[in-house]
């Protein structure tokens, strides 16, 4: 096969998962990623808005200035949301980051009207920036889904790219195939010693043995945070533990940190590669996010023999929430993200059991699902059409007074749409 086939064939895959993801990644091991890049920025049919990062782009600050004065030159009315921002806010971005967050979503949502590709390439620039790299991150959350960001570098941008990924909220290309494993270039060794278990209470095994002498609860939750991203960052790592400390003290607290996980597992697992820290890639070890990433994007993607089996897998991983119990704000969000893939799996579990006619099975799994995520109104409508499918009006009803007396407590208000479903019900 030529190169035209080839470009041909990763052009059509990333057209087809931009339709359901808000970050595309052309991977850094791509043969073909600058190539594809052109193909997209000269392609009719898609409108796309083009960022080089530059070399000054260091911190967040000079990001915002830069970006704005190149694409004003193609948009003149690109910034004009920023430049009416106080100059205390530009000259403060850390203090003011959700200020700045929210218009520069404005801005760019302004662009079209349509789908857009805002496409940051040269990204590998901003590595050592936590800054820029959060406000990426946070601008995927919330850029309308019509607006796609699309990453190209030489380096994996530093996010939380499992969770991401389990949200449906961020794909890795490779050319023309989509990366499913291996998201990291870690060796998932389902038979080491070392097992690290973070969907549930949060466990660490050594061979047979659960690892219990942490010196508090520190050292192991930085193993937890350091398997989340390809790297990390000292300050990040300091920013997100001890956020209330001056940077020497914090570091010092860190340094403390690592030594007792490393004393902990008898390992020095958190090694330090230039200006980053990662997880050491000559040590074996499984983890069970890693795993379950991985069967669910097979879940999604592959056509599995046994579909069946493959989703009760990616289920029956899901032991729990995501480090239970854990109130940090970086736990939050991964919860959600491992939580609504935990759902999934349970909705295609129980799509698979109907199909096969296993209606008890097909309506508990769908129970589950509920359970899991109470608030999420579409599961209640499927769970009441499944109810009146099997005729059990009484089930039907008395679900529906549940989740109605649910949502007065809750202050959610219930959609129309349900209400109406409800009300043809029982007519």
């Amino acid at each position: 096969m030529n190169i035209h086939a080839n470009l041909d064939l990763a052009l059509n895959t990333f057209l087809t998962h931009a339709r359901g993801s808000k970050i595309l990644l052309l991977h850094p091991s791509s043969r073909l990623r600058s190539v594809l890049l052109a193909r997209i920025l000269s392609d009719p049919d898609t409108t796309t808005c083009y960022y080089a990062m530059d070399i000054d782009d260091v911190n967040l600050q000079n990001f915002l200035i830069h970006i704005v004065h190149d694409l004003s030159n193609l948009h003149p009315t690109f910034g004009r949301h920023l430049a009416n921002l106080s100059p205390s806010v530009h000259n403060d971005p850390y203090r003011h980051f959700d200020i700045l967050l929210r218009t520069f979503v404005r801005e760019v949502s302004e662009l079209s009207d349509g789908e857009l590709f805002f496409i940051l390439d040269e990204f590998d620039r901003a590595d050592a920036a936590d800054d820029i790299q959060r406000f990426v991150e946070r601008l995927s959350h919330h850029l309308p889904a019509r607006c796609k960001l699309v990453i190209n570098g030489r380096t994996l941008p530093r996010m939380p790219w499992l969770s991401m990924i389990a949200k449906r909220h961020a794909v890795m290309l490779r050319d023309e195939q989509l990366v499913t494993e291996d998201h990291f270039e870690y060796r998932n060794a389902l038979d080491a010693d070392l097992k690290v278990l973070s969907l549930g209470p949060g466990y660490v095994f050594l061979g047979d043995r659960l690892i219990e002498n942490w010196e508090g609860h520190l050292p192991r939750l930085l193993l937890f945070f350091a398997l989340d991203r390809p790297v990390v960052t000292r300050n990040e790592i300091c920013e997100t533990f001890w956020p209330n400390l001056e940077l020497d003290p914090a570091v010092n607290v860190f340094h403390v940190t690592k030594r007792r996980l490393h004393k902990a597992i008898n390992l020095d697992v958190l090694m330090h590669a230039g200006a980053f820290y990662r997880i050491n890639p000559e040590i074996p070890f499984y983890s069970d996010t890693l795993e379950f990433v991985e069967l669910l994007m097979a879940g999604r993607y592959s056509n599995p023999d046994d579909p069946l089996d493959l989703w009760q897998r990616v289920a029956k991983l899901y032991r729990g929430p995501f480090l239970q119990r854990h109130t940090d704000a970086w736990v939050d969000e991964r919860r959600e993200a491992y939580k609504a893939a935990y759902v999934e799996a349970l909705e295609n579990t129980a799509q698979l059991w109907d199909d096969d006619g296993k209606y008890e099975l097909a309506l508990h799994t769908l129970s589950r699902a509920v359970d899991t995520d109470y608030a999420n109104e579409a599961l209640h409508t499927k769970l009441l059409n499944m109810y009146v499918r099997l005729g059990r009006r009484a089930e039907t009803v008395a679900h529906f007074r549940s989740f109605e007396k649910w949502a007065r407590g809750n202050k959610v208000v219930i959609s129309a749409d349900l209400r109406r479903l409800f009300s043809d019900i029982t007519a």
